[in-house]
Order: structure tokens, then C-alpha cells, then sequence
């Protein structure tokens, strides 16, 4: 966990949740803006992001939804609503608990529930009209190769999330259990908090840090090809290349030794843009390509919005954290009682 210097004002926050109505993802500049510069030439992206905003927002399209990218007005009020419960939740100082079976404070079943932290701990954004983050193809879905493909992208992503492990070493929790690396491209998308990101460059070069799990990149322009394909990394190999006012930056590379995105192989490719569109807005796309577990390449979109923070604050998650070894020595004494 890290040490973070919180500050909960209920009034304003229920103003900043409510007050801003978060539109679509488009790929629009206002009429008339022209992206700055860098010094030496390159289009500027520079800046210190949030993806805060799209929290709420679905990976992927419900069903019902079908080829629709926003919500309908009443649907939109209901996220309003869902957003004052949750703020109202916040407000709260100490953790309340809850009946038995019960959802999370607010709605939110995130929330503490009388055991975890206060409900403001956790970052909000605002009520957004957008369907899903997934845009391509046009349902909002991910397109899976097969049945197999989609049971394993369900082992993958329950593995990180629902807790339920055999905790008989530490190469059974995931790296991001392990204070490791949250993973690419897993580190950029919202999550329960720390949804900070900062893009810093210099000629030849673009840097990124991201605040959960401190993770960081360092990605070349014009670099040449990939290195060679025996050689894996936790994030792959970057390579990065100018069209117009749009980074593309290419990955490969990705290690064959642990669960890759949404349970992709080794042959996992990613292409990510990046584009200002605004004086604090940068466009993210990122395209997905497995053809062992996708049908085909299929794009997600964020905005990353300036952020209000000073700075990418320290996330004091290192490994070896008390964490694990609470895990384990709880699996072991579990064992003892079963045994009995």
C-alpha cells in the first residue's frame, strides 16, 4: 500500500462526480487548436494523466447494447445516481459494516465493507455516457479466436482478481501480487486507484511512468528493429515511430513464462497511438493482435486527462511485502486446521 496524503470533502467531491459530464472518446481536435511542439521538432504529448474519468466505463460491451457507443439518457441518469450513492459512501470517515452477502458501500463492491479501507481511498472519476472501452470491433467485444481462447482469458483475468489461488509458493501469486509489475498492456487502464501516468520526452526518446506499481518504460523513436526474439521482457520490446502527429509505438517480445494479456501466447503484438487533441487531453488507442487466441486485432480507447496531482506519488509496494508472507503463512495455517 502506499502512504498518500488523503483528503475527503464531501461537498466538492459530490460536485466534481456529478458536476462534469464526461463525453464519448472521439479522436477530435477543437476546430482551429494546432498540437505544440517540442523544442527539437516532435509533436508534444508531454504531461501528467489520469485515467480516472473512464473508471466506471466497462471493458467490454454488455450484450444488450449492441453497436451503441453511448448510454442512453435515462441510462446516463442512473450512472448519475450510482455516482451521488458512491459519494455519499465517502463521505463517511470510518468504514460501516455490512449485513452478511451484502454489496460494497454505496453499491460499490469495492467498498470496505467493515473490514478493508474507508471507501475514499478509492479513485471515482466522473459518470461517463461511453458503452465500453473496447471499440473495435463494432459490438464492443473482444473477439476470441474460440472457446478455448475465451476460457483461458477468463483463468487470466480471474487470477488476478478473484483471490481464489493455491497459495503453496510464491511463484503462485502473480506479479502483480508480488509488487513486480501490474503488466502491459494491463498498467494503463483504470483501475481501483493510482490511475496516474506521465509521459516525459527528450530527442530520440519517449519516457512513461505509471503510478500503480511504479512501472516505467522507456520507449525509442526511430530506434531500429526489435531485439532479438530470444529475449523477453515483463513489458515486451518497444519501438516507437512518428505518423504526422501520432505516436505508434510497436510491441513484441512478451515473456512465454507467465500469463500474458487476456491469455494471449508469446506471439502477443501491441500497437499503441498516442495523440494530443487537446491542451490537456492525449488520445490512447491500443490494438491487440494473438491470432492463437483472437479471431482478430481489436482496438481499445482512453482519454488520458491532465492531472490535478503535483506529481506520479510513490506507490510503496515493493516485493517481498508483509503481504506475501501473510498469504502464504495463512494458506499453511488453514492446512493445519483442515488437517485436524
Amino acid at each position: 500500500m502506499k502512504l498518500r496524503l488523503i483528503a475527503s470533502t464531501a461537498t466538492v467531491g459530490f460536485a466534481i462526480v456529478i458536476g462534469w459530464l464526461a463525453a464519448p472518446v472521439s479522436g477530435q481536435s477543437p476546430a482551429g487548436w494546432t498540437a505544440p511542439r517540442t523544442p527539437w521538432g516532435e509533436p508534444d504529448i508531454q504531461g501528467l494523466f489520469t485515467t480516472d474519468d473512464e473508471l466506471g466505463v466497462p471493458f467490454e460491451r454488455p450484450t444488450a447494447m449492441g453497436t451503441r457507443e453511448t448510454v442512453t439518457d435515462a441510462e446516463f441518469k442512473d450512472r448519475e445516481a450510482q455516482a451521488a450513492r458512491t459519494a455519499a459512501a465517502d463521505a463517511e470517515e470510518f468504514v460501516a459494516p455490512r449485513a452478511a452477502g451484502g454489496g460494497g458501500r454505496g453499491g460499490n463492491p469495492e467498498g470496505g465493507g467493515g473490514v478493508g479501507p474507508p471507501a475514499h481511498w478509492l479513485d471515482r472519476g466522473r459518470p461517463s455516457r461511453r458503452t465500453s472501452i473496447v471499440i473495435d470491433p463494432a459490438d464492443g467485444r473482444i473477439p476470441f479466436l474460440n472457446d478455448e481462447a475465451r476460457k483461458r482469458s477468463t483463468v487470466a483475468v480471474n487470477a488476478r482478481t478473484s483471490g481464489q489461488k493455491p497459495y503453496d509458493s510464491p511463484a503462485a501469486l502473480d506479479h502483480y501480487d508480488r509488487c513486480i509489475t501490474r503488466g502491459f498492456p494491463h498498467v494503463i487502464f483504470p483501475t481501483i486507484y493510482d490511475n496516474t501516468s506521465q509521459i516525459v520526452q527528450g530527442p530520440g526518446y519517449v519516457a512513461i511512468r505509471y503510478e500503480m506499481i511504479h512501472d516505467a518504460r522507456v520507449i525509442p523513436i526511430n530506434g531500429g528493429p526489435h531485439i532479438a526474439s530470444s529475449m523477453r521482457q515483463y513489458f515486451g520490446d518497444s519501438r516507437g515511430r512518428w505518423e504526422g502527429d501520432t505516436l505508434v509505438v510497436e510491441v513484441t517480445n512478451f515473456p512465454s513464462h507467465m500469463i500474458n494479456y487476456r491469455g494471449a501466447g508469446p506471439g502477443l503484438r501491441v500497437t499503441e497511438r498516442f495523440r494530443r487533441i487537446s491542451a490537456d487531453t492525449v488520445r490512447y488507442e491500443v490494438t491487440v493482435a494473438d491470432p492463437t487466441t483472437f479471431s482478430r486485432p481489436w482496438t481499445a480507447a482512453l482519454h488520458l486527462r491532465q492531472s490535478t496531482q503535483p506529481d506520479v506519488f510513490e506507490y510503496a509496494c515493493h516485493e517481498g511485502n508483509y503481504a506475501m508472507r501473510n498469504i502464504l503463512s495463512g494458506a499453511r495455517a488453514a492446512e493445519k486446521q483442515g488437517s485436524k
